[in-house]
């Protein structure tokens, strides 16, 4: 347990930031789990449809802080590329 006047205020930020960023990685995940889970049944008009909000859920978590920039830039690449590949394949 913090001592400190500062340490005390530092545990009380922290825990409402590991907070908030759960709520942001969970909605992020769960956009993507969607995404997937349309791109693995080959419905490519429900992953098009599902594409772009994952995709700023994705940009919305990195602007927050919550995951780094690359790990960003390369969720969406792939998913990107899982949809054209796809969308390919009608």
């Amino acid at each position: 347990m913090a001592n400190h006047k500062s340490a005390v205020k530092k545990s009380r930020q922290d825990e409402a930031r590991r907070l908030r960023n759960r709520v942001h990685r969970s909605r992020m995940r769960t956009a993507v789990k969607r995404l997937r889970r349309a791109i693995e049944d080959e419905d490519a008009e429900g992953a098009r449809g599902l594409l772009s909000g994952a995709l700023s859920l994705v940009d919305r978590t990195a602007k927050a802080g919550v995951i780094h920039d690359n790990v960003a830039a390369r969720t969406k690449a792939r998913l990107t590329r899982a949809v054209a590949k796809i969308g390919a394949a009608d």
